[in-house]
């Protein structure tokens, strides 16, 4: 039985003729290419600190957390950093998993114990999507960003229990929620809101609390926030934070939480460390502020369309996906990494160059790959 085999061979024909094959590509330790590609927004994944913290768990603890969270999994290390990720957003108590899509499925799932209905923003990242799909309930698709058409829809289904889903920092484009507007839609119709806040989290908000925070939302009852620790933490995994009762009643039911072996300690540990760290880097906020500035203006100046630079993405619109594949190698070629985004990650069909800010890259390699972008653009 190799015709599955065949039948794979079709698909992925199709996908490179339209220019949406993707290929693995290892890094070596200690490459020097300019990252505008990653998510390590304040520069923290290498900090000495971070990796001091790391190691030191390492060695208590070993490789790995040996178990799921209710068997041998949960630590001292995972329980403080819960507890310090809850202070930070305002929030009554977090939970960590092992990715944030992990939490996102396990925070629309936990909500569906309470609610029949769910509103997605329509540019929503895929983990939020797959979370609507495995929880079974009914989803309407909103309009991107347009709480009227949150409150309309909400009207159209009255009595429903229902919950708002959407990011705060858009991982395509790089564009903001809007929050508060979208809160006074849901409390005024007695629905959840939740926030994926991953690209916001260290980059907005007070001591870089988030979108949830900055938005002054913090602690509401009725807000739930997800975000992964793989971005501005620079290390792995995912968290749940808002009101003590959800998050009490996912350690009892929630299948990503139950079923999945615990995040590495030492990962953990460095988390909490880059967390600290995070909390007093105004100065890295503020740089990564003005770079997204510099960048915006530089190539709408060379006539790209760029996304506003709300905070550590931008995208500039490529004419198609082989000309995103050919920018982007063109750049690594010359020592710069960038993201390059083709569908179905882009939810409008429209391929792109993804750039994001790294406190960690030095002012003249900054300069150096912004002149390298605006060169290779096809």
């Amino acid at each position: 039985m190799t015709g599955w085999h065949d039948a794979l061979e079709r698909l992925a024909d199709a996908r490179a003729k339209a220019g949406l094959t993707r290929r693995l590509r290892p890094r070596p330790a200690g490459d020097f290419v300019v990252d505008l590609a990653g998510n390590d927004y304040l520069g923290l994944a290498a900090h000495p600190a971070v990796i001091e913290a790391s190691a030191a768990a390492l060695r208590a603890y070993g490789l790995g957390a040996t178990g799921s969270r209710l068997v041998r999994g949960s630590t001292e290390a995972h329980a403080e950093l819960e507890s310090a990720l809850a202070g930070w957003l305002g929030s009554a108590a977090a939970l960590v998993f092992s990715s944030g899509y992990l939490a996102n499925i396990a925070a629309i799932r936990g909500l569906g114990a309470v609610c029949d209905l769910v509103v997605s923003d329509r540019f929503n990242h895929a983990s939020l999507i797959d979370g609507c799909r495995i929880s079974g309930l009914e989803t309407v698709v909103a309009p991107h960003n347009d709480p009227a058409a949150v409150g309309a829809v909400l009207d159209a289904h009255p009595g429903r229990r229902a919950m708002v889903v959407t990011e705060s920092v858009f991982s395509v484009d790089g564009d903001l929620a809007p929050l508060a507007a979208l809160h006074e839609v849901t409390s005024a119709r007695d629905a959840v809101l939740l926030v994926d806040d991953a690209h916001a989290l260290g980059v907005l908000g007070p001591s870089g609390s988030g979108g949830v925070a900055a938005a002054g939302l913090a602690g509401r009852p009725d807000v739930v926030v997800t975000a992964t620790l793989s971005k501005s933490l620079g290390g792995a995994g995912g968290f749940v934070a808002g009101p003590e009762p959800f998050v009490r009643h996912l350690v009892d039911t929630g299948r990503t939480f139950i079923y999945d072996t615990a995040p590495p300690p030492a990962v953990v540990a460095g988390v909490h460390a880059a967390l600290r760290i995070a909390r007093a880097a105004d100065d890295r906020r503020a740089l990564l502020a003005a770079r997204g500035g510099l960048i915006a203006d530089r190539l709408r100046a060379a006539g790209f369309r760029v996304s506003p630079p709300a905070a550590g993405v931008l995208s500039v619109v490529a004419p198609g996906p082989e000309s995103a594949l050919a920018w982007a190698a063109d750049c690594r070629d010359r020592g710069v990494a960038v993201g390059c985004f083709r569908p179905p990650s882009t939810p409008d069909g429209t391929s792109r160059l993804r750039l994001t800010l790294n406190a960690g890259v030095s002012d003249a390699d900054f300069a150096r790959a912004l002149d390298v972008v605006v060169e290779c653009a096809p």
